[in-house]
């Protein structure tokens, strides 16, 4: 039951002060509230036997309101600085949390879902803060506070009246195991389902026009009916442990009331015991009644916590299967990029999507990558970017191993615009800094000038601090392209890869966009892949990509003269691109 503590016993080591300044100040508030019922019991066997004097009543009454300043006092140091502490750690296991999110591979985000992993980041930390403070609450109240309640109970009153009140405590203890273990089981479940949720509401958010275009809301939300109705029924299993804590223990409290008042009115009766005494002990036990209810409490919090905190250290013992060099090799500048009869299969495929890529570029070169979709273009470039492990063959830079170079060092010298362009909730602004924090507006505008959006800018209402919403989804597919080309620009990397990045712009803007990356990338590399062959006819070199295997590669006009795949392509493409200009010339006539 105390493994979840175990398992946190980094985080109470570091902060070992903390937790034993809360306890020793809630062990002290709690020893202080155990005075009042003996004063209460003495004062009320003044009464009885008629010796109470005024000055006697006075200070009683001084000491209560000194007593109730005092625990006051104290209690508010001990709340505050162990839930403080509970606080700690969700913020500190939430920052472990992102570093590793952070530095894993498209492996992990291909294992994990983004909704569980939201669900690990929200509910499941929240549950391990708890334990890190009401479950140490309880821990003390239920064990601590309990054993002082008996104690004082037995030495200062009668052991045979607290030994028979006390009977129904094995029970409890019997069935607070039972229903903790079925929490557990239940909880785990429950949350899952949560984390299954949370990922199909954020796939319904972010494909919402899709579902509209298809006319799929009603199927759509019968879905997502279902999975609430999943969790509801889990989390209904849940509360129904939960709902049965309170009135267990109920039902033994009542039963040491019942001892306690039955079995102390016949030591009364006695003369074994004084009236105030049995005042005094029915206090005690009402007393008592909360650190009964702490070890339900207790239980519950624990194995919640120890169920989440399994979830979360199961996220992050996930080992990247791309792993910093233990001693980095320095690379002043990068002088060549080098793939030496590279294969490589995706961890869920058998099949290779690169077999034997042999290719060499120079610093200053523009390197041009077409081919088929699926023919192994992006890969290409996920692998230089160190995405994936298993490579076969070998990728330099400047002849060294990248796998020799650290991870920050590779990815610092190059500016990636991927097929999918990632917008942030941001401004334009903001979205642009990205690849430049220090950047000012005039450098913004200028690379907005080199991806030609400087006139798409001055329709939009608040120019640089439009905000381009959840995605970009205020944006066009061109609009954001060309700022996800800003945003790169605007890094000026060593090496600046394209991704089919002018897929979604006009073939003017195309023409503009590529003479501007000319004129500003003379001295430095450049990779171009692209389906529409005019993004790449002015590139140094060349490579058609089939099924993975490197079939062609030249120059534009050698490829041109070699009456294969290029050759074939581009004559199309020129063909539809001068059957559209016809039709628009015809239309305007």
């Amino acid at each position: 039951m105390f493994e979840v503590f175990i398992k946190l016993t980094w985080f109470f080591k570091h902060y070992w002060k903390r937790y034993l300044f809360a306890i020793l100040a809630l062990i002290i508030a709690s020893a202080i509230g155990l005075i009042p019922p003996k004063l209460a019991g003495y004062t009320i066997d003044h009464i009885q036997f008629e010796t109470l004097t005024s000055q006697l009543l006075m200070a009683i009454i001084v000491g209560y309101l000194v007593l109730i300043i005092v625990h006051y006092a104290i209690s508010y140091l001990w709340d505050y600085t162990l839930f403080s502490g509970a606080v700690i750690l969700e913020r500190w296991m939430r920052s472990k949390l992102m570093d590793h999110f952070l530095r894993m591979t498209p492996t992990f985000f291909g294992k994990y879902r983004t909704g569980d992993l939201m669900a690990r980041s929200t509910n499941d930390l929240k549950a391990i803060s708890l334990t890190a403070g009401f479950g140490v609450l309880t821990l003390v109240d239920s064990s601590i506070f309990m054993l002082m309640i008996v104690a004082i109970m037995g030495f200062t009153i009668s052991w045979k009246l607290t030994l028979a009140a006390l009977i129904p405590l094995p029970i409890m203890a019997i069935v607070m195991n039972k229903y903790g273990s079925a929490i557990h089981n239940r909880f785990t479940k429950a949350q899952a389902a949560f984390g299954e949720m949370n990922n199909d509401v954020l796939e319904s958010i972010r494909g919402v026009r899709v579902i509209r275009a298809f006319v799929q809301e009603k199927q759509d939300a019968k879905r997502f009916h279902a999975m609430t109705m999943d969790v509801y029924e889990k989390n209904i299993e849940v509360a129904k442990i939960d709902a049965l804590f309170e009135p267990t223990m109920k039902i033994l409290v009542g039963l040491s009331y019942t001892i306690g008042l039955g079995y102390g009115a016949f030591l009364v009766f006695d003369n074994i015991l004084t009236l105030g005494d049995l005042v005094t002990f029915n206090v005690y036990l009402g007393m008592l009644i909360w650190p009964m209810f702490a070890v339900g409490e207790l239980i519950n919090i624990l194995q919640r916590g120890n169920a989440s905190l399994d979830r979360i250290s199961h996220t992050l013992d996930y080992q990247s299967d791309i792993q910093q060099p233990a001693h980095p090799i320095h690379v002043p500048d990068v002088m060549t990029v080098q793939y030496n009869s590279v294969s490589f299969a995706y961890p869920s495929t058998e099949s290779k999507q690169l077999k034997n890529i042999s290719l060499t570029i120079n610093k200053g070169q523009t390197i041009g990558i077409v081919g088929k979709t699926g023919a192994g273009k992006t890969t290409l470039f996920k692998l230089l970017l160190r995405q994936y492990a298993g490579v076969e063959g070998r990728i330099t830079i400047s002849d060294k191993n990248i796998e020799d170079l650290s991870l920050e060092t590779i990815r610092s010298w190059i500016g990636y615009v991927p097929q999918d362009q990632v917008m942030f909730s941001k401004s334009i602004r903001e979205n642009i800094q990205f690849g430049k924090e220090a950047a000012t507006d005039q450098e913004i505008y200028r690379v907005m000038e080199l991806a030609h959006f400087l006139n798409d800018m001055k329709q939009l209402p608040n120019g640089l601090d439009t905000q381009v919403g959840e995605s970009g989804v205020t944006l066009s597919g061109g609009q954001k392209q060309r700022v996800a080309l800003a945003r790169a620009f605007i890094k000026d990397p060593e090496i600046l890869i394209l991704d089919d990045s002018l897929s979604a712009v006009d073939g003017k803007t195309e023409a503009k966009i590529i003479e501007h990356l000319r004129q500003e990338r003379q001295n430095k590399t450049t990779l171009i892949a692209a389906h529409r062959l005019s993004a790449v006819t002015h590139a140094d070199h060349i490579i058609v990509l089939e099924d993975g295997k490197i079939i062609e590669e030249g120059t534009h006009d050698q490829l041109n003269l070699n009456n294969g795949w290029y050759q074939k392509q581009y004559q199309q493409q020129q063909l539809a691109d001068k059957e559209v200009t016809n039709s628009c010339q015809q239309r305007k006539g």
